[in-house]
């Protein structure tokens, strides 16, 4: 007697950030993302890598309505603020671009895990800790999982010639890092 097949559609994990997650500077292979779904590969989770270089929260507000949409993501994992800070954009700014993308995953009932970024030392301290801050206070407030900071152990030796890259050696363990703070939502 044939059995039928069942088959369940995945469920997909929308990466949404910068060059960091595009893999800038990387072959599609090194990336974290794609390394994510090789450790994804025997589950039911499909990862999108809908990141782009140069991505600032106000983009990535004005493009995340289309994203949502088109693939109906059962997980965001939400990158994008580096850039702003970067540029000394205001940190409420910041806040309120991220508010409206978490809001918008809310309402899509998709899980969400949003990614905090450091800034180097000399944009001084007032900054660096209003910056730092919007992370921490936006996750509180969306009841969402934190993942503190991206390149969380990731060595100095381990960055691109720009020194603001990481390099392939360095994507296994940012993959690492958003793993362990994936997996909650992966249940």
């Amino acid at each position: 007697m044939a059995q039928a097949a069942v088959h369940v559609a995945p469920k997909n994990i929308l990466v949404f950030g910068d060059s960091l997650s595009a893999g800038y500077g990387l072959e599609l292979t090194e990336s974290w993302p794609y390394l994510l779904q090789q450790e994804l590969n025997h589950s039911n989770f499909k990862v999108l890598n809908a990141s782009i270089s140069g991505e600032t929260t106000l983009g990535g507000r004005q493009r995340f309505a289309r994203l949502l949409e088109q693939y109906h993501p059962a997980i965001v994992i939400v990158e994008l603020g580096a850039n702003d800070g970067l540029r000394g954009f205001s940190a409420a700014d910041i806040e309120d671009n991220l508010n409206v993308i978490l809001e918008q995953i809310n309402q899509a009932r998709a899980k969400t895990l949003l990614v905090g970024m450091k800034l180097p030392p000399n944009y001084g301290e007032p900054y660096i800790t209003q910056f730092q801050n919007v992370f921490p206070r936006l996750a509180a407030k969306h009841r969402i999982s934190l993942l503190p900071f991206l390149l969380e152990g990731v060595g100095a030796d381990q960055f691109q010639a720009d020194n603001m890259h990481p390099a392939a050696s360095a994507q296994p363990r940012i993959m690492t890092n958003v793993l362990q703070a994936l997996k909650p939502l992966l249940r």
